[in-house]
């Protein structure tokens, strides 16, 4: 399983960024997939999560209502809206994919992609 995130870069507080991951599954539909975030000096977290169908999602507090997860079958893609960005958001950003849900929520997935750096200045 290979992940490839992208999209991150450096903007101004207020600004929004898309991520993207792409993946190279086959059977990309049965997979629940999530994106993380890690800051230096801190732990990994979780940011969304979004299940095989599309149906379900997940959001962390702090981004609730700033960013949205989405995903393209079709393309084999899941997308990470970021809206309203805050120096805070600033991290390297990873997606993952698992078959289970528990996993993704957990942030112990099975597969995990190379990590996009967003940064946000003030």
């Amino acid at each position: 399983v290979q992940l490839q995130a992208s999209g991150g870069g450096s903007v101004q507080a207020g600004d929004s960024l898309k991520l993207t991951c792409a993946a190279s599954l086959r059977t990309f539909n049965t997979y629940n997939m999530g994106w993380f975030r890690q800051a230096p000096g801190r732990a990994r977290e979780l940011v969304a999560a979004i299940t095989w169908s599309g149906a379900s999602t997940n959001y962390a507090d702090f981004v609730k209502g700033r960013f949205t997860i989405s995903r393209q079958n079709a393309n084999k893609t899941v997308s990470l809206q970021m809206n309203s960005l805050k120096p805070e958001d600033t991290a390297v950003y990873y997606c993952a994919a698992d078959h289970r849900w528990g996993p993704i929520l957990a942030g112990t997935a099975g597969s995990w992609g190379q990590g996009t750096q967003v940064t946000v200045s003030s």
